[in-house]
């Protein structure tokens, strides 16, 4: 993972104070977000992402429809051998994530549930997070959601996993003390490094990032935040990590999921 620029812990810095004061007056974690990352960005990258001609993230949404297509394993079979076209099956699938697997009686992001798929039913080793592998069938199949409204699961199950989830949002972490809720929900709109703060939801990602020249997950953004705040961040795939993304898909019920997105 590339560590955050200078600018970046600057600006971290430079709002401790700020945070620590709008701390006393943070809203509902529970509530969400009014609009979508998308509307805090200037016109130009809002237009790279509106044209799939610009938009850097379609080179790995066409990898991931080649690996769509692709035996592996030991069974030699492809998702397409089970799915059939990812634009049917898949349709809204992306936006019902996270979501509990029965058998693990735990709960996945989507990237967790492509690779549970390669061993229960490829027989193929699971690829490592930020693979480029992962990056691009989750963005091929995340694709075919674009524009529906993210839908988390109501799941009685899922319940004790969401309260947790909750629960780390307002918790104050790292050197600075800060919270998610510190920022993304009291500070939205302001800048941090010369960029507003979104209010925190999912909906781009995985998203292409300037600043990662790359794609990357919502995990990895995730941990770039608890990085910048100076906290040991949540190891990649963890149960905390999924409950956290899990309420990030709470706050956000109902916006357009946009992957592959853009952002600063």
């Amino acid at each position: 993972m590339r560590s955050v620029s200078a600018a970046c812990r600057l600006g971290w810095a430079a709002l401790g104070s700020a945070c620590a004061i709008a701390a006393a007056q943070v809203p509902d974690a529970g509530m969400a977000p009014r609009l979508s990352g998308f509307g805090t960005m200037g016109p130009e990258l809002q237009a790279m992402q509106r044209d799939d001609s610009l938009n850097p993230g379609m080179l790995w949404v066409k990898d991931g429809e080649a690996l769509w297509q692709r035996d592996d394993g030991k069974t030699r079979r492809s998702c397409a051998s089970c799915h059939g076209h990812a634009h049917t099956s898949m349709r809204g699938v992306a936006t019902r994530f996270p979501a509990m697997d029965a058998q693990l009686r735990q709960p996945l992001d989507l990237s967790g549930r492509i690779n549970l798929c390669r061993s229960r039913h490829q027989q193929a080793g699971a690829w490592a997070p930020e693979a480029e592998p992962l990056l691009a069938l989750e963005a091929w199949v995340t694709m075919q959601s674009r524009g529906l409204a993210l839908a988390p699961p109501a799941d009685a199950a899922l319940a004790p996993y969401r309260e947790r989830g909750a629960a780390l949002f307002r918790q104050r972490i790292g050197q600075l003390g800060l919270s998610c809720a510190n920022c993304h929900d009291a500070l939205v709109g302001k800048r941090l490094g010369g960029n507003p703060i979104p209010p925190g939801d999912p909906a781009p990602y995985p998203a292409y990032r300037l600043q990662w020249q790359n794609l990357g997950s919502l995990q990895r953004r995730i941990r770039n935040c608890m990085t910048g705040v100076r906290a040991e961040p949540l190891a990649y795939g963890s149960v905390e990590m999924i409950e956290l993304s899990l309420h990030l898909a709470i706050r956000a019920r109902g916006l357009a999921l946009e992957a592959p997105g853009v952002r600063p």
